[in-house]
């Protein structure tokens, strides 16, 4: 019978990479941990890249500090250009009336 996959939460993961780098024998802290000596390098390689964005949860990006802001910026450039888009369409609607 096959099992489901073991979901592990973020503070486990973070944990467990500072573990890592305390330790020298990652396979034996695997071990203890009951997860693949993989899923450890893995998180370890994850953590190192993203930092405290990493295991973010399903359906969240993975992002970089500096790709967040971008992320944030663009969105409320979007934000600004659809109520400028709104108040020019009001502006045409309302000089139409007046005549």
């Amino acid at each position: 019978m096959k099992q489901g996959r073991k979901i592990y939460d973020t503070a486990f993961k973070i944990r467990a990479v500072e573990l890592s780098n305390d330790r020298n024998n990652l396979s034996e802290l695997a071990r203890e941990l009951g997860i693949k000596v993989s899923l450890l390098y893995k998180w370890r390689k994850e953590y190192q890249q993203f930092g405290t964005g990493s295991f973010p949860g399903n359906g969240n990006l993975k992002l970089t500090p500096e790709q967040e802001r971008i992320h944030e910026l663009e969105k409320k450039l979007k934000d600004a250009e659809l109520e400028r888009d709104i108040l020019k369409k009001a502006i045409s609607i309302f000089s139409k009336s007046d005549r």
